[in-house]
């Protein structure tokens, strides 16, 4: 029968697509990526800072970030109200294209807690953010004691 062979390339073709809609998009970079050094190599959290850019020919959204080398990573925004600093989460940072949005000291950056080991200076941590639609763009940070 011509059914059997049919429905088998049927989902080979549906598996590729779903694959394909789920690539690492290598159009979202991190430029000048760095990991703040903690003060106490037992410091379990640190930031991480660089600037994060749209290469891609659509918008992106990015939803989240993880790390083999911590627990738990989020985007946080730290901003001055009534002279106190505050920091909350960014749950969606979205990026048009050709857009960047600059993570730094004071401002956006990404929180990296419940580290997985010492941190040392010219350590390469690796991280993953999480995309809007399940996509995930692989990109580095580099551990140093001040910014670059």
């Amino acid at each position: 029968m011509i059914t059997k062979p049919f429905v088998g390339v049927l989902l080979w073709l549906c598996a590729g697509t779903a694959s394909a809609a789920a690539a690492v998009p290598a159009c979202v970079t991190v430029q000048q990526g760095w990991a703040r050094l903690p003060p106490n190599p037992a410091m379990p959290m640190t930031a991480g800072y660089g600037v994060i850019h749209n290469g891609c020919a659509k918008a992106v959204a990015i939803t989240g970030a993880r790390s083999a080398s911590f627990g738990d990573v989020s985007l946080h925004e730290t901003t001055i109200v009534d002279g106190v600093s505050r920091m909350r989460a960014v749950e969606r940072l979205p990026l048009a294209p050709g857009a960047r949005a600059v993570l730094k000291p004071g401002g956006l950056h990404l929180m990296l807690m419940e580290g997985k080991g010492a941190l040392t200076e010219g350590q390469v941590v690796p991280l993953q953010l999480q995309l809007d639609g399940g996509g995930e763009a692989s990109v580095t940070l580099t551990v140093r004691k001040a910014a670059p």
